[in-house]
């Protein structure tokens, strides 16, 4: 099972940019789907953007697209969310995760999940 460590949140204000690590390791990186999640306080975890095993495909929360980028590199087992534009509604723990299914999306479809890293955007 894949071991997923999260890093590269703070605190930026609204309108900056942050960009989001996770490196992955213990398993095969390039037969995983990946995710990143977050979870605000008092709410549920939600998906923010997945990417496929080969980096090919993409999918974004609405509330997020045109503003973040997933992207991975297989060669160092990590995948990265690039964030632009933040708003303080971003504010949130975000994790990262694998998934052995192709398309996945919602936080149940993935199996192994990294500690989270926090995100906080002031106004």
């Amino acid at each position: 099972q894949v071991q997923l460590v999260e890093s590269g949140g703070g605190l930026v204000q609204a309108g900056g940019s942050l960009r989001l690590s996770c490196a992955a390791s213990g398993g095969t990186f390039s037969s995983v789907d990946m995710g990143w999640f977050r979870q605000g306080a008092g709410k549920e975890r939600e998906s923010v953007a997945t990417i496929s095993r080969s980096g090919l495909f993409t999918n974004y929360a609405d509330s997020v697209k045109g503003r973040f980028t997933i992207s991975r590199d297989n060669t160092k087992n990590t995948v990265y969310l690039q964030m632009n534009s933040l708003k303080p509604e971003d504010t949130a723990v975000y994790f990262c995760a694998a998934a052995g299914r192709f398309g996945a999306w919602p936080p149940k479809d993935f199996a192994s999940w990294g500690q989270g890293t926090q995100v906080t955007v002031s106004s």
